[in-house]
């Protein structure tokens, strides 16, 4: 007779190699807790300023004043905006910053590429002297005064390349694409060079389209910062019609214009704060690189971490 034990179906032992879900034991769901907790204080310290910055440029002068605007508009207008937009000088220094971004950004991209290539070869002679001249200029330079009598020399004052030109490399992004060329496979090149392709064939037809990532992740870093730049610009460029919208929004911040303008609105019974007009030129200068984020995003994430982890 069998017995009723043996009847039984053994119970199933857990099969070598099989993985058991993570254990939501309390200290890990107090640190699941915890870290919502600190990342939603993240987001808010961080989107505070941006969002009281669009509630001052749609607000009224008295509430701004009075220090009542923080998160929602207060005194509701649009006064301002059609004040700044109707500007002709404004629209000019908006068309060359997308000049002299747009301009910068691809001398950059080139350059940039190029160079971290060419260091990416460990067979190359010279290799570390390169390298050094690069990282030598992270420390070192020669200097505001220096840097100025170069490119006045050089007939560069009051063009865009005065902008392009100094700022073609910077060496952090150098460095990262060096080490993700140093990451691809060396065996692509190889068959390539077998196929006949010369040295840049391999580059234009191999390599850069494996880099999509990262060259969109250089394409992001260098045409926020050309467009958020204003330093060169303020030194090298002499006349108003050639300025970018930053050094608008320096001199407005500055005070060293937008007199006259808060003074016609005086005029016209509609008085706003000169903060209100700072406010308004601050969202219509960050609204393109706003829009422009979302679309590169992954790319971002993606070439800063193929980048950044050789492997």
């Amino acid at each position: 007779m069998v017995s009723v034990e043996a009847a039984r179906p053994a119970e199933t032992a857990p099969r070598p190699g099989r993985r058991r879900g993570i254990q939501q034991t309390r200290g890990y769901r107090v640190f699941q807790v915890v870290n919502a907790v600190i990342l939603t204080i993240v987001v808010v310290v961080t989107l505070y300023p941006f969002v009281n910055i669009v509630a001052r440029s749609m607000s009224h002068e008295a509430y701004i004043i009075a220090g009542q605007v923080n998160l929602v508009p207060r005194g509701f207008t649009l006064d301002t905006y059609r004040l700044v937009l109707s500007d002709s000088l404004f629209w000019t220094n908006y068309r060359n910053t997308v000049v002299y971004t747009v301009t910068a950004t691809v001398i950059s991209i080139v350059m940039t590429t190029c160079y971290a290539y060419v260091l990416s070869k460990k067979q190359l002679k010279g290799r570390g002297v390169l390298v050094g001249i690069a990282v030598f200029t992270m420390f070192f330079s020669g200097g505001l005064i220096p840097n100025y009598v170069l490119v006045t020399s050089l007939g560069l004052k009051n063009s865009v390349w005065a902008i392009a030109l100094p700022n073609a490399i910077n060496v952090f992004n150098l460095l990262v694409m060096k080490a993700f060329f140093e990451s691809l496979p060396g065996e692509l090149e190889e068959a390539g060079a077998v196929d006949g392709l010369s040295t840049y064939g391999i580059l234009w037809r191999i390599v850069l389209p494996l880099s999509k990532a990262i060259v969109a992740t250089m394409v992001l870093f260098y045409a926020v910062a050309f467009w958020n730049s204003w330093f060169a610009a303020f030194l090298y460029l002499d006349r108003q019609e050639l300025w970018p919208v930053t050094v608008y929004l320096r001199n407005l911040i500055a005070g060293a214009t937008g007199a006259e303008n808060v003074g016609a609105i005086a005029e016209a019974n509609e008085v706003q704060a000169e903060a209100t007009l700072k406010a308004v030129t601050i969202v219509l200068t960050t609204l393109p690189i706003l829009l422009v984020y979302p679309f590169v995003q992954r790319y971002f994430v993606r070439g800063i971490m193929l980048g950044a982890v050789k492997g």
